[in-house]
This record gives C-alpha cells, sequence and structure tokens, in this order.
C-alpha cells in the first residue's frame, strides 16, 4: 500500500462518509488495492470504524468473506461516487458476499454497538497504550496461567504486533498475551480449549477495552479453521501445534515450553518449518535483594522463551 494513501484517496474516503451520512473523523482509512486485502481486513478486524479503498478482486464480497462470521461488523457500500449512478447501500457482510455491485469504491466497515471514544487530540482511531508488559494482577486467569509480565515483555518483543497484522494467541493463558497485542493495534484471534478459559479470555478483553476475537477449540485441530496469521504465539500444545503454524508460514511464531526438557523439541520443530530459532531462558526473582552474603527472600523461577523467524 506504499508509504501512505494520497490526498485524492482520502477525498474519496471524506466523499464516502459524507454520501452514507456518518462522521469519518473517527475512522482509519486503508486501501485494499495492490496486495492490500489481506492488511485491510486485519485493521477491520481491530477497529471499530474503516473506510476501505477497493479494487477489482478486493471488494465487498471478499471483505465479507473474511470477516463473516468471527467478527460482527456493518458495512456501507458505497458505489458510484460523484457520478450520476451513486448508491449507498446498508448490508450485512454475509449480505455483501453474493450481492452483485456495480462500482463499489469504498465500504465503510463499522461496529454499530461503538460509541466513538477517541482521544481529542487524534484525527483518527485511538493512541497505543501508554506501556506495556502489564502486572499479571491486571488479567484474569487460573492461577499459574497467566505469563508473568517479563516473559510477556520477551513474547510481545518477539511477535512485534503492529496495525495491519493478525496474531493467534493459542492456549492463550487468559487471553494476557492477545489483549496486549491488541492494545498494541493488532487484530487477535485468541483459542482456547473450553468455555471456561474462553469466558475468562473474554473478561480480560472487556477489562482492557480491546477487540478480540475468541475461538473455542483444541490446538491444532481448530486451526485449518483460522484465517492466515502474521504472528503466532503459542502457549500450549508442543510440537504438533508449532508444527501445524509453521505450515501456514507467518513471519514469527513465540512459544513458551513448560519445562527445559520442552525446549529441545520446540526448537527442532520451528527450525523443522524453516524458522531461523532463538531460545531464552529468563530469571523471575520478585523477593527483595538479598543481604550480602544472605540468601534470596524468595527462590526465582525461570521461564524459557523460544521464538523463530521465516528464513
Amino acid at each position: 500500500m506504499g508509504e501512505g494513501l494520497e490526498e485524492g484517496v482520502l477525498a474519496l474516503a471524506a466523499r464516502a462518509f459524507a454520501a452514507a451520512g456518518m462522521d469519518g473523523g473517527d475512522a482509519l482509512v486503508v486501501s485494499a488495492r495492490e496486495g492490500g486485502l489481506r492488511r485491510a481486513v486485519n485493521v477491520c478486524r481491530a477497529h471499530p470504524k474503516v473506510a476501505v479503498l477497493t479494487a477489482p478482486g478486493a471488494g465487498p464480497a471478499e471483505l465479507g468473506r473474511e470477516l463473516h462470521p468471527q467478527t460482527p461488523r456493518a458495512f456501507v457500500v458505497c458505489e458510484g461516487l460523484g457520478g450520476p449512478d451513486e448508491r449507498v447501500t446498508r448490508a450485512r457482510p454475509a449480505e455483501a458476499t453474493t450481492r452483485p455491485w456495480r462500482d463499489p469504491r469504498v465500504v465503510i466497515v463499522h461496529d454499530p454497538r461503538w460509541r466513538g471514544e477517541t482521544a481529542g487530540w487524534l484525527a483518527a482511531g485511538r493512541p497505543g497504550p501508554a506501556g506495556w508488559a502489564l502486572p499479571e494482577e491486571d488479567f484474569e486467569g487460573r492461577r499459574g496461567r497467566v505469563l508473568c509480565a517479563e516473559a510477556r515483555a520477551l513474547v510481545l518483543a518477539g511477535l512485534g504486533p503492529r496495525l495491519g497484522d493478525l496474531v493467534w494467541d493459542l492456549g492463550s493463558t487468559g487471553g494476557a498475551v492477545g489483549v496486549e497485542c491488541a492494545r498494541l493495534g493488532a487484530a487477535v484471534i485468541a483459542v482456547d480449549r473450553d468455555e471456561e478459559a474462553c469466558e475468562t479470555v473474554r473478561r480480560n478483553v472487556r477489562a482492557h477495552g480491546v477487540r478480540l476475537a475468541v475461538s473455542r477449540g483444541t490446538a491444532p485441530q481448530v486451526l485449518p479453521y483460522l484465517p492466515d496469521p502474521d504472528a503466532v504465539f503459542v502457549g500450549g500444545g508442543g510440537p504438533p501445534v508449532l508444527q501445524e503454524c509453521a505450515r501456514r508460514a507467518p513471519r514469527v511464531i513465540v512459544t513458551v515450553p513448560p519445562g527445559p526438557e520442552a525446549v529441545g523439541p520446540a526448537r527442532e520443530a520451528l527450525e523443522a518449518g524453516g524458522y531461523s530459532v532463538g531460545s531464552v531462558r529468563l530469571t523471575v526473582s520478585r523477593g527483595e535483594a538479598p543481604p550480602a552474603g544472605g540468601r534470596r527472600a524468595e527462590e526465582p523461577g525461570s521461564v524459557f522463551v523460544v521464538s523463530g523467524a521465516i528464513r
């Protein structure tokens, strides 16, 4: 999509909002042209109001197929903008996949439940978070399942979540990693095996005011039904899950093995999938510094982080 959108494109988006009778001041504007469909879709997953500039093969039908049913959104399709046949049509994503469209130059993709909470100094969207790698107590989760903040910082640094990316959070440890990725602007799908765990993720999502899709299922069985990721965090499942993730070729896969004996198999699975692999052992101690010659107030624990970047 180049370094930025030209002035004419922004003017076209403004015309679309005017034709639809909607405020576009709080919207993001993206282009699905020139191979930009995938990143445009991920922005629509992560943000509540987006104007998408379309192209042949990257229009309302394609947007609808990518977003339905996992991402509940409403479409406003603006056809023939500025011409005698200008038409504005409101549709659900599923409808958009079957209707004939003449000249759909802009599709406004929005969450009708959103109430327009934006920063007063920012023209569109929301600012990034003031901090990340939040304390464990900021997340609800089963005892011992929420990844400690120090390890989460390494995981997030490896994933590099950004606007336009889709991140998978598998075996999601309460969704802490996924929530943090969403706070940084990425679209996220969190997967966990049972409804209780999924509801915990949803509560964390609501508590932090982000958008994140939750999918119930067991990896790797559920993975073929998910859209292609840009980055993957594997919180559980071991080599079979890593191998299945590698087959989808995201740019990076990061995992936290349960112990030192699992580091080698995790590395081997990623290397076999075509990834350059590194691993870190992180020692975390929350006790006070010991006196000279004394013992630690609290014994440190170790967390292993294995990351693979595609070759």
